[in-house]
């Protein structure tokens, strides 16, 4: 009995899986160095929650744990391990119930924000000019959340009585 060629449909499903394949080896993962705390099991839970896209950059694989990066060229990488800031006079910012200790470079385009009050901590390093830090913010706060914060940037019950 000679074998047939599969149905339309299925050659169609077919070569586009086959295209789907070629075309995700062309984008290389992001070379990332891992936290040094990355191996901590408080980062598996956040890191499986990160959303598949933030703003409008698409989740890139990267080349270490507890990581991943968006957008390429590479506009945001995220890194969870990070050892957990104490208390500092950076500025922060309180979006959705996570507090970020958020820093710019000398060329005020690449922002670092970083968790406070969580361990581990996670780090974003993101282009400004990419994305922005408030979109971004939002978008990975469900995942950061998934590390409970056991303290807060600025206790609102302190910041009521004048301590």
């Amino acid at each position: 009995m000679p074998l047939l060629p599969p149905p339309r449909p299925a050659r169609a499903v077919l070569a586009a899986g086959a295209l789907a394949a070629v075309l995700t080896g062309c984008t290389p993962a992001v070379t990332v160095d891992s936290a040094e705390n990355a191996t901590d099991p408080g980062c598996a839970p956040a890191m499986l929650a990160v959303p598949e896209v933030v703003g409008e950059h698409e989740r890139r694989e990267t080349t270490s744990q507890a990581t991943t990066a968006y957008g390429d060229p590479t506009a945001v990488v995220v890194r969870c391990g990070v050892t957990p800031p104490g208390p500092t006079t950076d500025p922060c910012s309180s979006v959705n119930e996570v507090d970020w200790l958020v820093r710019q470079d000398d060329e005020g385009t690449t922002w670092t924000a970083t968790t406070y009050g969580r361990d581990p901590a996670v780090e974003v390093v993101f282009d400004s000019t990419a994305v922005a830090s408030s979109t971004l913010l939002v978008e990975l706060g469900p995942a950061v959340e998934q590390i409970p914060a056991d303290r807060r940037c600025l206790d609102l019950e302190d910041a009521a009585t004048g301590l």
